[in-house]
């Protein structure tokens, strides 16, 4: 069937450059849209989680507050329910207090969160810019880990020593002081973070709020696979004492959580748009070459083929157009996945989309789906506009010129 597209400069050739265009722009299009969809989505999935925890378990009294109000009693018993959900990763305690950082000149409040060498602190190493986590295992650890804000802001570097206020749980009592040595600068991107967020050594605050060394504020539990999190966070707090909660980070950040999931949305949009115009494209296509080929299907006919045979050649026909389409389209898609990966170089704002590069991230899977989605759809719904084929008389035809 070479005679189908044959001619460069016939009508139909270019109608079919166009409809392999629109094709190209299409898959590339939704490629790239994908990619960078989900790149976000688990940037600021990891991010928020990395910080907080995916689950926060802590009394029912402290559901609505930043700090660590009343405390929990850590025992085995409790280690025992995370231990035996599976889907947990890891855990540990923290002990939340408010507070004032102070250098010489000025003051900023800030958010203390205590935490012991449980605490996994090599998640935290692709967000240093520079020094260390406060080390946390010789005694009380007089080191603190900030934000790069804090530092600009009150201009502290690595290795300077600053004062914390804390309040105290006694009413109209002064402040504790502690003296702290900056370890370490963190950035994390989310402004709510960067803002006030430090770390320290959880004994601080136990101290200051007269706990015991086995009283804490909060666990944060982090979990495997985060597409199982409202089913883990279930099973744990099913098996927690009936004082103690269990809260989601979904629950802790719902705009957060509710803006990301619109992403999907949107992609679904641009889905059905781009294999729409894709297809209307292909349609066009295929029914100018149907129209320049009349002569030769009244022909076809004429020797006996049946009108679902001569269907099926044009429809491999616009198979081909489409395959081509969908090639170049993948080339410049997964181009930009690579150089986007790799060289990062698409700039986004950090405080709307609380990253700096834009984050890709698609699967073989996610890659196949979307092909195979466009080449069943086309082939499905390319086969209506070729009943054309079906109304064209052979003697007409063959006498047509």
């Amino acid at each position: 069937m070479r005679g189908l597209n044959s001619s460069k400069n016939s009508v139909s050739a270019r109608i079919i450059n166009i409809a392999t265009l629109a094709v190209s722009i299409g898959i590339a299009t939704i490629l790239i849209a994908l990619s960078v969809s989900k790149g976000l989505q688990n940037e600021i999935e990891n991010k928020t989680g990395i910080f907080n925890g995916h689950i926060l378990v802590t009394l029912f009294e402290n559901n609505e507050s930043k700090i660590s109000l009343l405390p929990i009693n850590e025992t085995p018993l409790i280690r025992e329910k995370f231990l035996n959900t599976s889907n947990v990763s890891r855990f540990h305690p923290v002990a939340l207090k408010a507070g004032i950082l102070k250098n010489k000149f000025d003051f900023e409040g800030i958010l203390f969160k205590g935490v012991n060498s449980d605490f996994d602190s090599t998640s935290l190493k692709s967000f240093f810019i520079r020094g260390r986590f406060p080390n946390l295992t010789n005694g009380l650890s007089k080191e603190i880990l900030i934000s790069e804000t804090l530092s600009k802001k009150l201009s502290l570097d690595v290795g300077d020593k600053t004062d914390v206020f804390f309040q105290n749980d006694l009413k109209n009592g002064l402040p504790s002081v502690r003296r702290f040595t900056v370890s370490g600068i963190f950035l994390s991107g989310f402004p709510d973070i960067d803002e006030n967020l430090i770390y320290g050594d959880i004994g601080h605050v136990q101290k200051i709020n007269k706990w015991g060394k086995n009283q804490i504020g909060a666990y944060e539990v982090f979990v495997k696979n985060f597409d199982k999190l409202e089913k883990t966070n279930q099973k744990i707090y099913n098996n927690l004492p009936p004082e103690i909660n269990s809260i989601p980070i979904t629950e802790r950040y719902p705009s957060i959580y509710k803006w990301i999931a619109l992403f999907d949305f949107n992609v679904l949009i641009i889905l059905v748009i781009m294999i729409l115009v894709g297809l209307i494209n292909m349609a066009t296509a295929l029914l100018v070459i149907v129209l320049e080929r009349t002569k030769m299907i009244g022909l076809l006919k004429a020797i006996g083929f049946q009108n679902n045979s001569i269907r099926k050649i044009f429809l491999f026909n616009g198979m081909v157009i489409l395959g081509k389409g969908l090639f170049f389209g993948n080339i410049v898609g997964l181009g930009f996945y690579i150089l986007q990966k790799n060289f990062g170089f698409i700039k986004l704002d950090p405080a709307t989309y609380f990253v700096e590069l834009a984050p890709v991230k698609i699967t073989f899977v996610q890659i196949i789906f979307v092909n195979g989605l466009f080449l069943i759809v086309s082939a499905f719904l390319l086969w209506i506009p070729l009943k054309i084929i079906l109304n064209i008389n052979p003697s007409q035809a063959m006498n047509t010129r």
